[in-house]
């Protein structure tokens, strides 16, 4: 004991002396690489904003990690700082008070209101142009992809003079970094806490670890969590980041803030790019987790991912998480793209419609439908996948494919892969999937790949200048050489150029000899299908403790009616203001049932002929048909033309849009349930022409405006960044979910008059839905 308090006294003495200098100027720490081991937690409650710190010095090359102790002098009256702590901790249970607004926060998720928990905070003035923000932010990230049951969060220190003018700042900065943890803004001043951007692990309110690096290491930060955090075990359960395949559904977080976005049409397109012999284009719809393909009139040819995750697959069911960069290979006919926040390269087979890894490359010992499932549950074997040496490298090492943005190609053997900031690129061998070479530094990098980043620059060269910039300080702050950072967000088709605009999240188009500039109009949108967060897939069935939400309910009805054949049809009024985009498609629509239903199916895929007949005459009808076709095989497309297509959904004079569905119900309690993706615009008539562009955005938002984790704020905001676009809001198409649910109540069977036989009956019903 006398040792510990000789040892401890040394401490104090040395710190005082420090801090002493460190407030006069006289003392200047070096740049070091952060600590990667702790020193033991000291007793006492902690204090951030106190005058005697107690500063554990590391040996050479790590770097100074603060624990801070209350003094008897920080309590004074006359005493400027505040408890950091204690700050956060009182907002916890409101989203607003006189000096704090949380954004980006989901108020169903109760892990936010524990007081015994493992935090991670960073902390900071966030708008800060020199500081690279997107290295933080990643940072956090892969904390938390690591540490799903800790909590993260950011502060931003704020003023009364800017807090408007930083709300703004700060949402479109949750769009464009895919922000999934909340956001704190303080009007609070904490001396030697608001200045720099900072990293602060506690636990139970206590004892803050302070890291300072900008260059920080986040190994050292892992290992506090380790060390502090009681739910080591879970932690572990998620692989590390080059392992991202098996990520268990609960690690795939998503943003809360944005839900008015997640409904637009395009939600942050990131990237594009183009096959020119095809005349084809691909667009990578980053937050809506899919890939694009559509021709240059606009018209959608198909859609690669579904669902946020990491799943190979046929497109329908393959899973991705922010895909970025592509790039057409015309001599496999496949579409190369950057999974960035799976740190990963996909490849996706465009004839075959399957996509597979590229990197890390993944060998699966065991499958079956069992093997599916478990896996699916979060519950699957290590044992049953292997990886490559290269991808069961350690956590943070320096060659690890992490955050990848950009995707060039060097030649028939390797890939070119860049971060977003150019600061790492990594050479990928195509052969083995394995990683040749890791280059740091901007200079490094461009002696390999400058030429042909300024051979696609080239193309740029005729676009108007201040348009130009516009377009880059939107995409990055990257300062060494801002074009650079466009190198994906445009592609050359024929005599245009196609370029994505993340501001006003659509697509534009350039004609390199007309100068004209248009914004592209989708069509054919049915064929990208029900949205992913409209539906419930098994894994997130499994994980519903973890705040998985249902789809806002549009409508409920209950109905008495006799067992048998049931022919519904919904008769949906849009919102006022509002037109259909195009026809509604059956592949926009999901019927489902339960309880006494036997059968579902659409009125299309339900009609039964008018008259029965024999197995025999069917067949000799098939030979008729088939001897017409020979004889006339023209007039016989001629006819196909001609038809309608049966997909699309019936709509009135007035607007209405009609839904069918037949069901066959027996004697019991049973349940219809439809989930409808409407793609909306506003309507082009008086009422529209004379708003002006706040009131458009206000009656978007309020068509849009979702009853769950909705408040007023959020809704101000969107109309901001919607009216700060200061594009035609007239041509922005949205997506109005639909969700109905009809409760049925059906009877016995009527008997017949000899008392042994049942009357089979069939009825009709019509059901009226206003959204």
């Amino acid at each position: 004991m006398s040792n510990r308090s000789l040892h401890l006294k040394k401490i104090s003495w040395l710190s005082s002396r420090i801090l002493s200098d460190n407030v006069h100027g006289r003392f200047r720490r070096p740049i070091t690489t952060p600590a990667t081991c702790l020193a033991p937690s000291l007793d006492g409650d902690m204090n951030i904003g106190s005058k005697t710190l107690v500063e554990q010095c590391f040996s050479r090359g790590f770097a100074s990690v603060r624990r801070v102790s209350r003094a008897s002098s920080s309590s004074s009256p006359s005493s400027p700082h505040v408890d950091l702590l204690s700050y956060i901790k009182a907002s916890l249970n409101k989203l607003e008070g006189p000096s704090h607004h949380w954004l980006n926060r989901d108020i169903g998720n109760k892990q936010l209101f524990k007081d015994k928990g493992t935090y991670v905070v960073l902390a900071g003035h966030l708008l800060n142009e020199t500081s690279d923000l997107s290295g933080f932010f990643e940072k956090l990230k892969l904390l938390q992809q690591r540490s799903p049951g800790v909590c993260f969060m950011c502060i931003h220190f704020s003023d009364q003079a800017r807090i408007a003018d930083d709300r703004i700042a700060i949402a479109e900065l949750i769009v464009k970094e895919y922000l999934t943890f909340p956001v704190l803004l303080s009007e609070k001043e904490f001396p030697k806490t608001s200045g720099e951007v900072r990293y602060i692990v506690f636990r139970d309110f206590k004892n803050p670890l302070i890291y300072e690096e900008k260059d920080l290491d986040i190994a050292s930060v892992a290992k506090a969590l380790d060390s502090l955090s009681q739910d080591t075990e879970k932690s572990k359960s998620v692989r590390i980041f080059t392992n991202t395949w098996s990520k268990q559904a609960e690690a795939i977080k998503e943003s809360h803030f944005p839900s008015f976005f997640q409904d637009l049409l395009l939600y942050f397109p990131g990237c594009i790019s183009a096959d020119e012999v095809g005349e084809r284009l691909f667009l990578s719809d980053t937050n809506h987790h899919r890939i694009i393909m559509f021709e240059n009139s606009g018209k959608i040819l198909d859609s690669i991912g579904c669902f946020p995750g990491f799943e190979d697959g046929e497109f329908e069911s393959a899973k991705m998480l922010r895909p970025t960069g592509t790039l057409y290979d015309e001599e496999e006919d496949c579409l190369y793209i950057v999974d960035s926040e799976n740190h990963a390269i996909r490849r996706a087979n465009i004839n075959s419609r399957v996509l597979e890894t590229v990197y890390p490359k993944v060998i699966k010992k065991s499958g079956g439908i069992w093997s599916w499932v478990m896996e699916k549950m979060g519950l699957g074997k290590e044992d049953d996948i292997t990886v490559d040496a290269d991808a069961k490298s350690e956590e943070f090492d320096a060659r690890s494919l992490l955050f990848p943005w950009h995707i060039l190609k060097r030649d028939d053997e390797s890939l070119l892969v860049l971060n977003k900031s150019f600061s790492k690129l990594w050479i990928i061998n195509l052969a083995s999937g394995e990683i040749e070479e890791v280059v740091e530094g901007f200079s490094k990098i461009m002696e390999i790949c400058g030429q042909s980043i300024t051979e696609k620059l080239s193309v740029l060269e005729h676009m108007p200048s201040n348009w130009l910039q516009q377009k880059t300080e939107a995409i990055t702050s990257f300062k060494e050489q801002p074009s650079a950072s466009l190198v994906s967000s445009f592609a050359k088709l024929g005599d245009d150029i196609v370029m994505t605009d993340i501001a006003c999240q659509r697509v534009l188009k350039l004609n390199r000899d007309s100068g004209a500039c248009s914004s592209i109009q989708f069509s054919n949108i049915g064929i990208l299908g029900l949205p992913y967060w409209l539906f419930i897939p098994l894994e997130r069935v499994f994980n519903l403790a973890n705040g998985v939400q249902e789809a806002h309910l549009s409508h409920t009805q209950e109905l008495r009616l006799l067992p048998g054949k049931i022919s519904l049809r919904l008769n949906i009024e849009i919102p006022p203001c509002t037109e259909l985009v195009e026809p509604i498609q059956e592949s926009c629509i999901w019927r489902q049932t339960r309880g006494a239903i036997s059968e579902v199916s659409s009125a299309g895929s339900a009609v039964e002929p008018s008259e029965k007949v024999g197995v025999s005459q069917q067949w000799y009808d098939e030979l008729d048909s088939l001897a017409k076709e020979i004889a006339n095989p023209v007039a016989v497309e001629e006819e196909e033309e001609e038809d309608v297509n049966p997909s699309e959904v019936e709509r009135e004079e007035d607007g209405r849009i009609h839904i069918d569905c037949t069901v066959k119900t027996s004697p019991g309690s049973s349940e219809l349930i439809v989930y409808a993706a409407l793609y909306l615009r506003l309507s082009r008539n008086k009422e529209t022409e004379s708003a002006s562009q706040e009131e458009l955005a206000r009656k978007i938002a309020e068509i849009l405006k979702p009853v769950r984790n909705i408040t007023t704020m959020k809704e101000d905001l969107f109309v901001k960044l919607l009216s700060k676009s200061k594009r035609e809001l007239r041509d922005i198409v949205f997506m109005k979910p639909m969700h109905v649910r009809i409760r049925l109540d059906s009877m016995d069977h009527p008997k017949a008059d000899n008392s042994r036989d049942v009357i089979l009956t069939d009825s009709s019903v019509e059901v009226d839905v206003s959204l």
